[in-house]
Protein backbone atom coordinates (compact mmCIF):
# COMPACT_ATOMS: atom_id res chain seq x y z
CA UNK A 1 0.00 0.00 0.00
CA UNK A 2 1.41 3.40 -0.95
CA UNK A 3 1.33 6.53 1.19
CA UNK A 4 -0.97 9.27 -0.07
CA UNK A 5 1.06 12.19 -1.39
CA UNK A 6 0.65 15.70 -0.09
CA UNK A 7 -1.01 17.58 -2.87
CA UNK A 8 -0.48 21.30 -3.31
CA UNK A 9 -3.82 22.25 -1.70
CA UNK A 10 -3.15 20.21 1.45
CA UNK A 11 0.41 21.54 1.68
CA UNK A 12 -0.83 25.15 1.45
CA UNK A 13 -3.49 24.48 4.08
CA UNK A 14 -0.92 23.00 6.47
CA UNK A 15 1.43 25.93 5.84
CA UNK A 16 -1.35 28.40 6.59
CA UNK A 17 -2.13 26.63 9.85
CA UNK A 18 1.53 26.74 10.88
CA UNK A 19 1.78 30.44 10.13
CA UNK A 20 -1.47 31.17 11.98
CA UNK A 21 -0.27 29.42 15.15
CA UNK A 22 -0.21 31.87 18.03
CA UNK A 23 3.18 33.30 18.98
CA UNK A 24 3.50 34.28 22.64
CA UNK A 25 3.17 38.03 23.03
CA UNK A 26 6.20 39.83 24.39
CA UNK A 27 4.17 41.39 27.20
CA UNK A 28 2.61 38.06 28.23
CA UNK A 29 5.58 36.92 30.31
CA UNK A 30 4.87 35.33 33.68
CA UNK A 31 5.35 37.76 36.58
CA UNK A 32 6.19 40.68 34.31
CA UNK A 33 7.43 43.42 36.68
CA UNK A 34 6.75 46.09 34.03
CA UNK A 35 3.19 45.01 33.08
CA UNK A 36 1.65 48.12 34.62
CA UNK A 37 4.33 50.45 33.31
CA UNK A 38 3.06 53.80 32.08
CA UNK A 39 5.63 53.54 29.28
CA UNK A 40 3.55 50.84 27.62
CA UNK A 41 0.50 53.11 27.57
CA UNK A 42 2.08 56.09 25.79
CA UNK A 43 0.24 56.85 22.54
CA UNK A 44 2.18 56.82 19.28
CA UNK A 45 2.06 60.63 18.93
CA UNK A 46 3.87 61.01 22.28
CA UNK A 47 6.56 58.56 21.19
CA UNK A 48 7.06 60.63 18.02
CA UNK A 49 7.50 63.76 20.17
CA UNK A 50 9.92 62.11 22.62
CA UNK A 51 12.22 60.36 20.15
CA UNK A 52 14.37 61.37 17.21
CA UNK A 53 12.96 60.14 13.87
CA UNK A 54 15.59 57.37 13.69
CA UNK A 55 15.03 56.21 17.26
CA UNK A 56 11.26 56.24 16.69
CA UNK A 57 11.53 53.97 13.62
CA UNK A 58 13.79 51.55 15.50
CA UNK A 59 12.14 51.50 18.92
CA UNK A 60 8.48 51.71 17.91
CA UNK A 61 8.44 50.23 14.36
CA UNK A 62 11.19 47.60 14.78
CA UNK A 63 13.46 49.24 12.21
CA UNK A 64 17.21 48.83 11.86
CA UNK A 65 19.85 51.52 11.47
CA UNK A 66 22.51 51.34 8.79
CA UNK A 67 25.53 49.35 9.98
CA UNK A 68 28.51 51.44 11.06
CA UNK A 69 26.54 54.65 11.67
CA UNK A 70 26.22 54.57 15.45
CA UNK A 71 28.56 56.78 17.50
CA UNK A 72 28.19 54.17 20.26
CA UNK A 73 30.43 51.81 18.27
CA UNK A 74 33.35 53.90 19.52
CA UNK A 75 32.08 54.30 23.08
CA UNK A 76 34.66 52.68 25.37
CA UNK A 77 34.18 54.52 28.68
CA UNK A 78 32.91 52.83 31.83
CA UNK A 79 29.17 53.20 32.28
CA UNK A 80 25.78 51.77 31.37
CA UNK A 81 23.79 51.60 28.14
CA UNK A 82 20.14 52.50 28.70
CA UNK A 83 17.02 52.23 26.54
CA UNK A 84 16.68 55.50 24.60
CA UNK A 85 12.91 55.24 24.97
CA UNK A 86 12.45 54.91 28.72
CA UNK A 87 15.96 55.01 30.26
CA UNK A 88 15.90 51.43 31.62
CA UNK A 89 19.50 50.17 32.09
CA UNK A 90 20.10 47.30 29.63
CA UNK A 91 23.85 46.65 29.32
CA UNK A 92 27.04 47.43 31.25
CA UNK A 93 30.04 48.77 29.32
CA UNK A 94 32.16 45.83 30.57
CA UNK A 95 29.95 43.52 28.46
CA UNK A 96 30.48 45.41 25.19
CA UNK A 97 32.78 43.89 22.58
CA UNK A 98 33.88 44.63 19.02
CA UNK A 99 31.88 42.22 16.87
CA UNK A 100 32.83 43.69 13.49
CA UNK A 101 29.15 43.79 12.50
CA UNK A 102 28.72 47.57 12.54
CA UNK A 103 26.36 47.60 15.54
CA UNK A 104 27.13 47.91 19.26
CA UNK A 105 27.34 44.35 20.59
CA UNK A 106 27.19 42.88 24.09
CA UNK A 107 27.64 39.33 25.37
CA UNK A 108 25.01 39.59 28.11
CA UNK A 109 22.30 41.92 29.41
CA UNK A 110 21.13 43.13 32.80
CA UNK A 111 18.86 40.38 34.21
CA UNK A 112 15.17 41.10 33.56
CA UNK A 113 15.88 44.10 31.30
CA UNK A 114 14.96 42.43 28.01
CA UNK A 115 12.01 40.55 26.59
CA UNK A 116 12.49 38.22 23.62
CA UNK A 117 10.34 36.96 20.78
CA UNK A 118 10.82 35.10 17.51
CA UNK A 119 11.06 37.27 14.41
CA UNK A 120 10.44 35.85 10.90
CA UNK A 121 10.85 39.13 8.95
CA UNK A 122 13.69 37.85 6.76
CA UNK A 123 12.13 34.41 6.25
CA UNK A 124 14.15 32.57 8.89
CA UNK A 125 13.54 32.61 12.63
CA UNK A 126 15.69 35.01 14.67
CA UNK A 127 15.48 36.00 18.33
CA UNK A 128 14.47 39.64 18.59
CA UNK A 129 14.76 41.47 21.89
CA UNK A 130 12.98 44.49 23.29
CA UNK A 131 13.27 46.68 26.38
CA UNK A 132 11.21 44.94 29.07
CA UNK A 133 9.83 48.24 30.37
CA UNK A 134 8.63 50.13 27.25
CA UNK A 135 8.80 47.23 24.75
CA UNK A 136 11.05 49.31 22.48
CA UNK A 137 12.84 47.21 19.84
CA UNK A 138 16.58 47.00 20.49
CA UNK A 139 17.97 44.34 18.15
CA UNK A 140 18.57 40.61 17.74
CA UNK A 141 20.59 38.08 19.73
CA UNK A 142 22.80 35.48 18.02
CA UNK A 143 24.85 32.54 19.31
CA UNK A 144 28.15 33.62 17.76
CA UNK A 145 29.44 35.83 20.58
CA UNK A 146 32.46 35.55 22.87
CA UNK A 147 32.84 33.75 26.17
CA UNK A 148 31.49 33.48 28.76
CA UNK A 149 27.98 33.35 27.20
CA UNK A 150 28.66 32.74 23.51
CA UNK A 151 25.91 35.28 22.75
CA UNK A 152 25.97 38.46 20.68
CA UNK A 153 23.29 41.01 21.51
CA UNK A 154 23.44 43.05 18.31
CA UNK A 155 21.89 46.40 19.24
CA UNK A 156 20.79 49.42 17.25
CA UNK A 157 22.81 52.35 18.57
CA UNK A 158 19.90 54.79 18.17
CA UNK A 159 17.86 52.59 20.54
CA UNK A 160 20.42 53.20 23.29
CA UNK A 161 21.87 56.06 25.26
CA UNK A 162 25.10 55.84 27.18
CA UNK A 163 25.36 57.03 30.80
CA UNK A 164 29.03 57.33 31.92
CA UNK A 165 29.97 55.94 35.36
Amino acid sequence: MTQPSLDRRRLLALSALALAAPVPALAAVAKDPYAGSGWRKLPDRQWKQRLSPGAYIILRKEGTEIAGTSPLLNEHRKGTFHCAGCNLPLFKSDWKFESGTGWPSFYTAIPGALGKKTDFKIGVPRTEYHCAQCLGHQGHVFDDGPRPTGLRYCNNGQALKFIPA
